[in-house]
Order: structure tokens, then sequence, then C-alpha cells
């Protein structure tokens, strides 16, 4: 299998299959594709163990029920998937060692042997009121996945006892060995009269953290008042 991701602000991975190749993607994401290129959709792909219970799992954690795969009987066969929103599309090599957890959104497709599970934060108690933080997805099994993330890309490297707080939405990926737990903001002014919501996401070094800048909650509240402004009157007479 070949990739290449293209384009700037709306960018598009382009995949070359070949035969015996197996692209995992969560149903609906596909933007186009060869004539030799065969689907197969079912509650089993993606991991997650599988069947009832793995659909299940990957639902709670914000991704889908049904998972698509594909597969290709000719060589160098074309599929492509496009960002939803503007942002980047990032590569990243899941492995024993490296089991990165994802925004609820962020998973784009994968190879076969890649795992999309549910994953649970370290403070349960506090983050069931955290929103957009709290469902979170994590990447297991082995193999090469892609993660979408929307808006800019920051990447941030944090020691060992390091500490970085950010708006949950922000948080687009992090590596397993960054603890991270949602927490309240600081002061009862900052509280209720801040503006900045109520929780923070509060991650701790040694580990990689990718911050994104434009978390989808953000740009659905700033398109809704055009939205509502652009529906139709309703005649009462």
């Amino acid at each position: 299998m070949k990739y290449q991701i293209t384009g700037t602000t709306m960018p598009v991975l382009e995949l070359s299959l070949d035969p015996g190749d197996k692209i995992v993607a969560e149903s609906g994401e596909l933007s186009w594709m060869g004539a030799g290129m065969k689907l197969h959709t079912s509650m089993a792909g993606g991991g997650g163990g599988g069947g009832l219970f793995g659909a299940v799992k990957r639902k709670i954690a914000g991704g889908s029920f049904w998972m698509t795969e594909y597969t290709t009987d000719q060589a160098g066969d074309e599929l492509a998937f496009c960002t939803r929103v503007p942002g980047h599309i990032v590569p990243v090599t899941v492995s024993a060692d490296n089991e990165p957890r994802i925004h609820r959104h962020g998973f784009l497709c994968a190879v076969e042997g890649v795992n999309l599970e549910l994953a649970f934060q370290q403070k349960f108690s506090s983050g069931i009121f955290g929103g957009e933080g709290f469902r979170l997805q994590k990447l297991t099994g082995s193999g090469l996945a892609f993660i979408e993330l929307s808006g800019e890309l920051i990447e941030r490297d944090l020691a060992a006892g390091q500490v970085l707080r950010a708006h949950p939405g922000h948080v687009g990926m992090f590596e397993k060995s960054v603890q991270f737990e949602i927490t309240t903001v600081p002061g009862i002014k900052n509280k209720f009269l801040g503006g900045d919501g109520l929780f923070l996401a509060k991650m701790t070094g040694p580990g990689k953290v990718w911050l994104q800048t434009l978390p989808l909650p953000n740009l659905a509240a700033a398109l809704t008042p055009f939205i509502a402004a652009d529906l139709p009157q309703q005649d009462d007479n």
C-alpha cells in the first residue's frame, strides 16, 4: 500500500492499494475510489472486541457503529478520504509501544490490524461532566492509521512532570504516556463569569500532545447564528 496526503486547507488522503491490502474506515468516510475497489460493511471492522460489543464501545467513544473494509483485486487501485472540515491528516504508526489517545471524531482510517477502542480517562468522576474531553478513543494493535485533526496543528513535547492545561475540545491526540484528566477552571468568578466553560483538560508529561485549533463544537457554535438567520420564517397567517 502507498499513500500521499495532498492539499492544504482541506487535505485529502489518497491511497494506492494492491491485492491483499485492506483499509478499515468508519462508514460514511469514503470520498472516491477506483472501479475495482470492494466494500464490506460490518460491526466487526476496526477491532474493539469485535461484533456487537466492539461496535457499542466504538459508538460510546464517539465513533461509528458500522465499519467498512476496502479491498481490491487490482494493483494500484485508488481510494481516497477527505477531511470534513479544514484541518490536517496525521499518519500514525500504531504498535504495542505507541497506542495514541485521540479525540472522539479523530479516526479517519487504518490498515487491517489496527483497533479503534474506547479509552476512559483516569478520573471518571470528574470526566463524566467534561463533555467533549471525556469520551476519548484509543488505537491499539499494529499498523498504520490516519487521524483527522481540525484547524491548525500545534505539537507539544512534555517533559516528565510538565503540565499543560487546555480546553478539552482542543486536545486532538496524545501519547499513552501522558496522564490525562478533566479538571475544573480555578476560581468561582472564572467558572461562572469567565465564559470559557467549567472544565479544562490537564495533561502531565512525559509524552507528546497534538493540539487542534478548531474543535468541531466551536465551529458549530460559530455557524449557528448564520444558519438560524437563513431559515425561512413561518407565516402565522
